[in-house]
């Protein structure tokens, strides 16, 4: 199916399969929603347009160049350039994992906390495993746009929620993009469940902290939204 043939990207499209099977059975990618990739080499492997995450198998992958190409399998997901971004961005990632899965919905849908970071540093474990998470504007799904914000933007950061749409977390191995995303999500149900309440995140200074011993990214709160 692809035109790498090696152990390596062989074991590297079991580990996204499995990755893709467990996501679904946390329930976060409904329907055929949500897709993820690995990079091997110079080649991106990457789920099909309308493949299910449940049921993705090798022959639901698409093979791409880094500049897009389309190499061999299916068509791809439409939002490959926003994968594609990410790898272009650093080439320390080596996974890509979006979901539209609701609590990141819905944070997406509130204003930010910063220019920097659309959550607070709410948790210790969502600075450690997630970092500064910027808010991008809305853009129809599979634009261009979405990847170009992603590439603009010259902060660290290793994740994003696009706006009214959901999440999108890049690793540099396909387990710690998914343990990200899973963190991304959960971090996005706490901060809904508080609502309206008044609460106590982090200090810019705790999260720092944390952010610097656990290899993360945290800038503080320089560029707030509110400013």
């Amino acid at each position: 199916m692809t035109t790498i043939a090696t152990t390596t990207a062989t074991a590297a499209i079991d580990d996204l399969i499995d990755a893709a099977h467990a996501l679904a059975t946390l329930g976060l990618s409904p329907g055929t929603s949500g897709n993820l990739s690995v990079r091997v080499d110079d080649r991106v492997f990457l789920s099909a347009t309308g493949a299910s995450m449940a049921a993705l198998t090798p022959a639901d992958l698409a093979e791409l160049a880094l500049d897009g190409t389309h190499v061999a399998g299916p068509r791809p997901t439409k939002e490959a350039p926003l994968h594609l971004a990410f790898y272009r961005k650093t080439d320390r990632t080596r996974a890509v994992v979006h979901l539209h899965s609701a609590a990141a919905v819905a944070a997406s849908c509130l204003p930010p906390h910063s220019d920097l970071s659309a959550l607070p540093p709410i948790t210790p474990y969502f600075v450690m495993r997630v970092g500064q998470t910027p808010l991008i504007p809305y853009a129809a799904p599979g634009s261009s746009e979405l990847a170009s914000q992603i590439e603009q933007r010259t902060f660290a950061f290793r994740a994003a929620l696009l706006q009214n749409h959901g999440l999108i977390v890049a690793g540099d191995s396909v387990t710690r993009a998914v343990d990200a995303a899973i963190e991304l999500e959960a971090a996005s149900e706490v901060l809904m469940r508080l609502g309206a309440q008044e609460f106590t995140p982090l200090s810019d200074a705790q999260a720092r902290e944390l952010a610097d011993r656990y290899d993360s990214c945290w800038d503080g709160g320089l560029g707030s939204a509110g400013e």
